[in-house]
């Protein structure tokens, strides 16, 4: 039976009374930072991704988009990512943060997806024309795809100032080795893969080999496309979720994610207002250690 994360919510929250610091009250406090190795720049430990961010602009569910991104910006969150391989993404998001003026305020990362140097250059362009302004936060090869070639162009654009830091993404273990071969012999500020409590298979070796060169990490499906929530179906948070502030299983997911010593950042697919307030609360208060990160582990893996 597949679980709603909604109902979830509210049975955690029910929970959670008494256990932890009350949702209010996290809600005051800072959220928790990540420093960019390449640079020293820190950003919010948690993000948005926004790969369900499509349709037309009179749609019905551009409230739902409009609001997520009020409650984002509005919670703190800053880092946005998103594709123009994600149909017209990039036209709804830019359209939404000129309406809210808060272009400025968000980190913003994007993605080239193309062979040849003239169509990523196309592809790019077209990207600031969509979302504005004269920079972006990070530029992303989208699953290796041309990646030698994109790379070169990224890099001038970065000497160019248009983009301040460069990296490459994948979301499938398939490409782990050439991923590998990719971190070793380029110069990169981010890498995004993914990675999850249920799908630890990055931390092998491309985590690891992401801290030893320096290179940040955002991790794309830090729930495993729901498949954590509908393995713990209806059960209550243990007794532990009280030791690192969690209310709620999806920033058990999270947290699981920000702790690895990677200094990994989850971006979520978030299309939801209440997804949002609850994914950034995730960036507030304890993370596990390395004691408790085992015991998760080793709760979750009978239920998948």
């Amino acid at each position: 039976m597949t679980i709603s994360r909604r109902n979830l919510l509210k049975s955690a929250a029910g929970i959670a009374t008494g256990a932890t610091l009350p949702r209010h009250l996290l809600a005051q406090n800072a959220l928790n930072t990540t420093t960019i190795p390449s640079s020293g720049q820190q950003i919010p430990s948690v993000g948005m991704g926004c790969r369900n961010y499509r349709g037309s602009l009179d749609s019905g569910e551009m409230t739902a988009f409009r609001e997520t991104f009020a409650a984002f910006h509005k919670g703190g969150g800053k880092v946005i990512d998103t594709s123009p391989n994600y149909g017209n993404s990039e036209e709804i998001i830019g359209h939404i943060m000129n309406e809210q003026d808060i272009r400025d305020d968000l980190w913003l990362a994007t993605k080239v997806d193309r062979e040849d140097a003239a169509r990523g250059i196309e592809r790019i362009e077209n990207s600031f024309d969509l979302l504005g302004g004269e920079s972006f936060e990070l530029m992303q090869v989208h699953n290796l795809r041309g990646v030698d070639i994109q790379l070169r162009t990224m890099r001038e654009l970065k000497e160019q100032g248009r983009l301040r830091y460069i990296g490459v993404t994948t979301s499938n273990d398939r490409q782990y080795e050439e991923m590998e071969s990719v971190l070793a012999e380029h110069q990169l500020d981010f890498v995004q893969v993914d990675y999850s409590l249920g799908n630890r298979n990055a931390s092998n070796r491309l985590l690891p080999l992401a801290q030893d060169r320096g290179i940040a990490v955002l991790v794309n499906l830090p729930f495993g496309r729901g498949r954590l929530f509908n393995a713990v179906g209806d059960r209550p948070l243990p007794d532990w979720a009280a030791d690192i502030d969690a209310t709620s299983w999806a920033q058990v997911f999270l947290k699981y994610v920000m702790s690895h010593s990677s200094g990994a950042i989850p971006i979520p697919g978030t299309t939801k207002p209440y997804h949002a307030e609850d994914n950034l609360n995730a960036a507030r208060g304890r993370l596990p250690d390395a004691t408790l990160r085992a015991e998760m582990e080793a709760f979750i893996d009978p239920l998948l």
